[in-house]
């Protein structure tokens, strides 16, 4: 009796945007450079028709970046984060040389100075918002933290006893330590419990895991599942890793806080309110009261001591500490 052969399963060719999220992955980037990176490459091939980036130049480059700037009018910094999106497809992904790219002209880009709110706004501000969206406020106000650092924390990065914070997912993906204010610390305890609750919920029903940060050991057993790495602000809802197709819980996305913090402060007549406003708010408070430069720094997770140096050109009288003419008249 003949053995019965049994045919073999074509292996599935993996996509473009398989192809993407692989190698930002092994490149260790973070969630949000996905994304952005994905984004920006399905629009860049949606409005070419979907061809096949292979096959586009750099007029086809310049064509897109002249409609986003001219019809979309988009932000220079958008422009940038396109141009890199396209880089790194080009260089990174499909391994094509590109020296014509460089010779795209970017957008310059503005240099503004950080709008820092006085304590009476930021009252305001925290006066009108509720629980989570308040808390998540009061870390950034109060721990001096970027909006995807507050997202991003995780229940092991909170240690109420010596009131700090540990940020690992900051700039340049460097680990820093910070501090937490003793009223965002009273609240912190009973909504890491709620969080709790609702993670063993999720565990109850067979799910329960988190996408982990780059440089967590992933043969450790259970590491998806332990608390310690479930986000302190999760989202409402389960997703599905790109990937791996595996429901995973992620953070808040920060339109959420976005739409809650414009809604108080467009309410209360305040204008340019940002997220980032509460921590350039937080390090113009510190400067303010005397704190060093340098420490500051390591607050912030500067790499560069002059940008923190600027919010002490924000606190200086007229933006150079001396007497305007104006006021001998």
């Amino acid at each position: 009796m003949e053995a019965l052969i049994q045919p073999t399963r074509a292996r599935r060719v993996p996509s473009l945007f398989d192809q993407i999220r692989g190698v930002v992955r092994a490149r260790h980037y973070s969630h949000r450079v996905e994304d952005a990176h994905c984004h920006w490459i399905r629009r860049f091939i949606l409005f070419h028709d979907r061809r096949h980036p292979a096959r586009l130049g750099s007029e086809e480059v310049s064509a897109f970046l002249s409609h986003l700037a001219v019809h979309r009018r988009v932000s220079a910094a958008t422009l940038g984060e396109v141009l890199a999106a396209l880089l790194f497809l080009y260089r990174q992904v499909l391994e094509i040389p590109v020296p014509w790219l460089d010779g795209v002209v970017k957008a310059t880009r503005t240099r503004r100075l950080p709008r820092v709110l006085t304590r009476d706004d930021v009252r305001t501000v925290l006066g009108g918002l509720r629980e989570t969206p308040w808390l998540m406020v009061s870390l950034l106000y109060g721990s001096g933290l970027r909006p995807a650092e507050c997202l991003r924390l995780r229940f092991g990065d909170v240690d109420l006893d010596g009131l700090e914070l540990t940020v690992r997912d900051g700039a340049g993906r460097e680990m820093r330590r910070t501090m937490i204010s003793e009223t965002a610390g009273r609240a912190l305890p009973a909504h890491l419990r709620e969080i709790a609750r609702l993670h063993d919920r999720d565990v109850a029903r067979g799910f329960g895991w988190a996408d982990l940060p780059p440089d967590v050991d992933r043969r450790v057993s259970g590491a998806a599942r332990d608390r310690a790495w479930q986000y302190v602000f999760p989202a409402s809802r389960l997703g599905r890793d790109s990937c791996t197709g595996t429901p995973i819980r992620f953070h808040q996305h920060e339109s959420v806080l976005h739409r809650a913090v414009r809604q108080v402060a467009r309410a209360a007549g305040l204008r340019d309110v940002a997220l980032r406003s509460f921590r350039h708010s937080f390090a113009a408070e510190l400067i303010r009261d005397g704190h060093d430069v340098c420490a500051l720094q390591e607050l912030l997770g500067h790499r560069d001591v002059r940008t923190t140096i600027v919010y002490i050109y924000l606190l200086t009288r007229g933006g150079s500490g001396g007497r305007s003419p104006g006021d001998a008249i």
